[in-house]
């Protein structure tokens, strides 16, 4: 897949008719994989980053659950930035993208859920053995 097929997924809104509040729903067919790990990045300082890493096989989808951050991925010839700022959108990583996470707005919380459990062996953590892996 490259970057320019990459779109944000809308994830099912429920609106309470009474003004409760919003519900959203992460389940069945939205995403193309079993969900097998959930985490979430929080706290981190408006100057840091996150990311800097690629995956050979496993699958992420991540979703702003409060405040706003960018998410720069890169396939090794090109980049594209998505902005992060709805909690009933998520971006669908496809594996082989490199990505980067910055720009986190104070009390930003990125949610991710991955195909996978954690192994060290998916991840590639060198931006040079990246290019490598992409033939690029």
């Amino acid at each position: 897949m490259n970057l320019d097929e990459i779109q944000l997924i809308e994830i099912p809104k429920i609106i309470d008719p009474e003004g409760r509040g919003n519900l959203s729903v992460i389940e069945k067919d939205l995403l193309p994989y079993e969900i097998k790990r959930v985490y979430y990045l929080y706290d981190v300082p408006g100057d840091s980053s996150r990311g800097g890493h690629a995956h050979k096989e496993q699958l992420e989808f991540l979703v702003a659950l409060n405040g706003s951050f960018d998410v720069v991925l890169d396939d090794g010839h090109s980049k594209r930035t998505f902005t992060l700022n709805r909690p009933y959108r998520g971006l669908l990583i496809p594996t082989g993208t490199w990505r980067g996470l910055s720009n986190f707005t104070s009390g930003a919380i990125c949610l991710v859920a991955s195909s996978g459990e954690y192994d060290e062996a998916d991840y590639i953590r060198d931006y040079a053995q990246f290019l490598l892996f992409k033939g690029a």
